[in-house]
Order: structure tokens, then sequence, then C-alpha cells
């Protein structure tokens, strides 16, 4: 059997408690009865040799965690699954302790090509129990890893049939399937942390046995995949594939995206690894960061990845907030006080420290009406710039609070960009050129990713 790597536990910078008045329970509850409508339809699945040139993952944010829940169905008898989405990982894995049941699994040698490319350097050879996909013989082990408690353990790799839809509006489905699907066996306790509901993670990392580059390879089509994350419980997605990034109301993103290289860190900052691993997550380059148009003073070196792999910015869902080392943190909100000084301040909720009267915050299209916070990144021509519906958070009490977080004085990654502040704009991934697209807000287009169309 494997030993558990050693718990590693992170400290998650804890959710305030979210104005949710915006949203009604009735939008939330319809919006979730669609997102498992995408799980329970009836699978029409394609034939082998009709490859779909796309195919989507529906995606919801839990309002309890600020996690990003996706879900497909899995095994034979298919059931449907749901999973944590996360842009690092190395595998998808699911918990195979609870009740895993499934007539199509098959163990990974540990003497087989797929097991030496998954390079764990694992092989299970000593489980005494019956037979099941979490107690094999000569199976390749790897090492799924929770990435929001920051816990690993060894676990069995292991195929199986996974099926995601290829249209996401007006219906789910038809179905595309991948037979022999590899991820990886959790444990039932490698699910706490995660939302409610949740029995495993989906990893949409660069890593050669993550979404996007085994469904490439099963689909054969492009090596790539867009994002688009909701701020509410309504489904955004991710597309895999080809397909043109369509929104109602007949607005086309796909030919309007600025490019900036996606960079990789060459030590790994995965929980478990090896000597010379590299990193799976999304590096990119950030050389200055502007608040209102104004640059902010701060230590560059911080922006740039040492040989240690150490430094830089990387983009993570499973952080619900972007975080900053210390002192950039520090110079951030300092700046965008100095900005916002006509507008009264209260008392900070927790875990952000510079808040405000919500009610004395106008609006616009693009979310409160606040100075903008830029990310420059390798030109001043690909700025990503943020405006106020992903850089403030509504908090308790009537607070709107600038939704930064302290890292520490020591992270090991200074610039940490969250959920939030990628919701409602669209991010293509494109493993094959090594560059992310982004579209900035929607909302300045009077869209938003629940209204993107495929199909």
């Amino acid at each position: 059997p494997f030993l558990a790597a050693p718990a590693v536990s992170l400290t998650s910078p804890s959710l305030p408690a979210l104005n949710m008045a915006r949203s009604s329970r009735l939008v939330a509850s319809t919006a979730t009865a669609l997102f498992f409508l995408f799980l329970s339809a009836a699978c029409s699945c394609r034939a082998a040799g009709d490859s779909p040139s796309a195919v989507v993952l529906p995606v919801r944010k839990d309002s309890a965690t600020g996690q990003y829940l996706t879900g497909f169905r899995q095994r034979t008898p298919q059931v449907p699954v749901t999973a944590v989405l996360d842009l690092g990982g190395g595998t998808l894995w699911v918990d195979c302790d609870a009740g895993y049941v499934s007539s199509s699994y098959a163990r990974v040698p540990c003497a087989s090509k797929l097991c030496r490319l998954a390079k764990t350097g694992a092989c299970a050879t000593s489980c005494v129990g019956k037979p099941s996909p979490g107690c094999l013989n000569d199976t390749c082990g790897g090492f799924p890893e929770n990435t929001v408690t920051r816990v690993s353990t060894g676990g069995n790799l292991i195929t199986d049939v996974l099926s995601v839809p290829t249209t996401f509006r007006p219906a789910p489905g038809p179905f595309a399937t991948a037979p022999a699907f590899l991820f990886t066996c959790g444990a039932t306790f490698l699910t706490e942390g995660l939302a409610a509901g949740a029995t495993g993670m989906a990893s949409l990392s660069r890593a050669r046995f993550a979404l996007p580059t085994q469904l490439a390879a099963a689909f054969r089509f492009s090596r790539k995949f867009a994002l688009c994350l909701t701020s509410t419980s309504a489904a955004g997605v991710v597309v895999f594939g080809d397909a043109p990034y369509a929104f109602q109301p007949g607005v086309d993103l796909s030919k309007s995206l600025l490019y900036t290289p996606l960079l990789v860190n060459n030590v790994s900052t995965a929980g478990v690894s090896g000597e010379k691993d590299k990193s799976s997550e999304y590096f990119i380059g950030v050389t200055a960061i502007k608040v209102n148009g104004r640059a902010v003073p701060l230590n560059a070196s911080l922006l740039t990845i040492d040989r240690q792999g150490g430094g830089g910015t990387k983009l993570s869902t499973v952080a619900p907030y972007t975080v900053l080392e210390t002192s950039i943190h520090k110079a951030v909100t300092d700046a965008f006080a100095a900005e916002t000084a006509m507008i009264p301040r209260v008392r900070a909720v927790a875990p952000f420290k510079l808040c405000y009267d919500g009610s004395k915050v106008g609006s616009t299209r693009v979310g409160p009406a606040v100075p903008t916070v830029e990310l420059v990144l390798q030109s001043e021509a690909a700025s990503w710039v943020v405006f106020g519906a992903n850089s403030m958070v509504a908090a308790k009490g009537g607070a709107l609070c600038l939704g930064v977080v302290d890292g520490g004085a020591a992270p090991r990654t200074s610039v940490v960009v969250g959920g939030h502040m990628m919701e409602d704009n669209l991010l293509e991934f494109d493993l094959q050129r090594s560059r992310l697209g982004f579209s900035s807000s929607l909302l300045f287009r009077q869209t938003t990713c629940n209204n993107f169309r495929l199909g």
C-alpha cells in the first residue's frame, strides 16, 4: 500500500460574509438545477470515428467556499461526478474509497508506457484486500493532492470511461466519450476542505495527464482550452479544443483577445514531485502593477521567477481572491487608498485590509466605480486591466473591500491571481503556442460567462 505523503496544511483566507442581495434564491436554485441537468442528461455519445471539434464542462461557483465546481460522467454504468476545478494539479483525481463501482476500470501496470510517462516512480505491490480501484497490485502509483488544503497522499493510477458534453446551450449533449481516461484514485479524507458534493479535483494544468492534454489526444483537437468563470452560481464554462467564443447577444470574441506568453517555472510547485520536475501551473510575466494608470512602486525582482522557483505570478482557481506578497500588498493597497481618499472607509472585513462604505461607491457597467488595477504583461500593449467588478468584493455590513489578500513576507509565488479577478473574463490557455489570451471584462460588452453558446 502507499504511504501518505506528509500532510502540509495551508490556511486559506476565509471568505467574508458576502452580500448576495443581487442574486435571488430563485435564480441561484435555477442555475444549480441547470448545472446538474448537464450531468443527468441521457448520454447520447458520439461514435469513435466522429470526434468532436470541441467539448465543454459546465462550471458553477460554490457560494460557501468560493470554489468552482464542474461535472462530468464517468464509469460503467455511467454516474455523474462533481469535482473542484483546478488550474494546478497533475491529473484528475476522484475518491475511490466511497463506493467506486465500475465494470470498465483498468489498472495502469507498473511496467507500462503510461506509467513511465507519468514519471511518479511509484508502484503498488502489496495490497491484500479485495481487488478494487483503490486496492490493486502491480499498479502504477500517483500522488493526488488537494490543492485547497495542500494535503497529498498516494493512490493508484487507473483508466475508466469519461463522457463530457459537446454543446453548452441551449441544452447539454450529445456527449463525447473517452473510453480509457487516466486519473488517480484519491481517498475520502482527501476531499476534506472541498465544496459540498465534490468528490475530487479536475486538473486543467499543463501536465501530460491533466484534462487539456488527455482530451486533446482522445478527440484529436487542438491542445487549448478557454475558461470563463461566473461570479454567481449561474453556469460558466470550460471549452476544450476548437470552438468559436460566441456569447449572447451576438458577441464573438474569437478574434479579439489580447495575448501574453505562458511562462514555465522550472521548479515544481506540487506537493509531491521529483527533483527535476517543472511546475505544471500557469505563470505569466507581470512586469509592473498600476493603480488608476499610475505605476505602483515595488520590488520588481519579486515579479520574476528565481532559480529556486520562487516569485513570479501564477493563475489559480483554488485561491478565491488574489494573493500578494506582503510588500506588494502594502504598496498596492496604499496606492489604491490614495486614489480613493474621497470615499468613506469602514472597518476592514477579514481577510481584506481596505474596505469602504459600499453605499458611497457609485456603480458602472463594469462594477463599482473605483480606480482600475492594471497588471502590465511584458509590454504596455498587453496589460490586463481589472475593473471594479473584479477588484472589489461586497462583504458583510455593506462594506465594499479591495479583493486582495496579504500572502506573507516569503510566499512561494509573489502574485497569485485568484478566481474573483478572473470572473466574467474569457481566458484562453493555448498550450501548443504557450500563450494566454484574455478578453478583459465581458461586462463591457453587456454579456457574461453564463451567456456562452456552443452548439
